[in-house]
């Protein structure tokens, strides 16, 4: 990448600005930075931000960009920084996130997003810092409503995905969006987030985008399943992570702790987990019992 300036796993065809600095180092990388932006998948946000923590201080602002939920903890990923850098001190963690594909924010596209955190000096300082021609970015100061939102988000999509990949047509993925939003919003604001957060760009925005963009990572796992492929199968096939296939996981788990119902979520999780057809999926959620909306 250094000397061609062109990451071509991940985003061939695109150069990388000569200003950008390339190193696999994490001690060089991070020692003396100002602001510590995390774009790692959430399973390895954890040991990554361990290995860094020699070389964080106080004077750094944090800032997760992941897009997920911790197995096991059920944590929030600003959640899971904070817990490995509050042995040396308390860190100061804002969550970046809203409907960005990486090749079109790359490729120069304009871009909105939202930047949160509870301490509104330090979304203020970012929002300044990020900010561009191109990138606009927003503050908001609930971060559990915009974590959550970008996490649950990606399970709805892969069930948008399946609908296609069954061949069925756009009423469906229309019901389903706007139904999972409802279980998104649920399950949110009974985490601490506010309901106004998901009606925003890290909630309606960014879900729409994931279940109908051709590059959302998600809906294609979805659309795979749809046309009966098997997990195991499609997610060797990719280079890249696809977040809902672990975030479902934590969802239902969340869900079943708060005694809510997630019937999306939980016939994703089926899907994904538990070699259900796609098509008895759908099904079972036509059937369930009639209630208002």
């Amino acid at each position: 990448m250094r000397s061609s300036r062109e990451n071509d796993l991940f985003l061939p065809g695109l150069r990388i600005p000569e200003k950008v600095r390339i190193c696999n180092d994490l001690g060089q990388t991070v020692a003396g930075a100002g602001i510590v932006l995390g774009v790692t998948p959430s399973h390895v946000v954890r040991p990554v931000w361990g290995q860094m923590l020699g070389w964080l201080d106080p004077s750094m602002l944090f800032v997760s960009a992941t897009k997920g939920l911790e197995g096991g903890s059920l944590m929030r990923m600003s959640e899971v920084i904070t817990d490995v850098v509050r042995v040396r001190f308390q860190p100061r963690v804002a969550a970046l996130s809203g409907p960005t594909f990486a090749r079109e924010v790359a490729q120069g596209e304009p871009t909105a997003v939202v930047i949160a955190s509870r301490d509104g000096e330090l979304a203020a300082g970012i929002q300044r810092a990020f900010s561009g021609p191109t990138f606009r970015l927003y503050t908001n100061p609930d971060l559990a409503g915009v974590e959550l939102g970008a996490a649950l988000k990606n399970i709805i999509a892969v069930g948008a995905g399946v609908c296609q990949g069954l061949g069925l047509g756009g009423n469906i993925v229309a019901a389903l969006i706007t139904r999972g939003l409802v279980e998104i919003r649920r399950l949110a604001v009974a985490l601490g987030g506010r309901p106004e957060t998901l009606a925003g760009l890290a909630g309606l925005g960014d879900l729409v985008l994931t279940c109908t963009g051709e590059l959302s990572r998600n809906r294609q796992v979805g659309i795979r399943l749809g046309q009966g492929q098997k997990l195991p199968e499609i997610l060797a096939s990719m280079r890249m992570v696809a977040e809902g296939v672990r975030t479902t996981d934590a969802a239902v788990e969340l869900g079943r702790k708060h005694g809510m119902d997630l019937p999306i979520t939980q016939q994703v999780h089926a899907i994904l987990h538990q070699q259900k057809p796609p098509s008895e999926a759908i099904r079972e959620l036509m059937e369930r019992s009639l209630k208002g909306e």
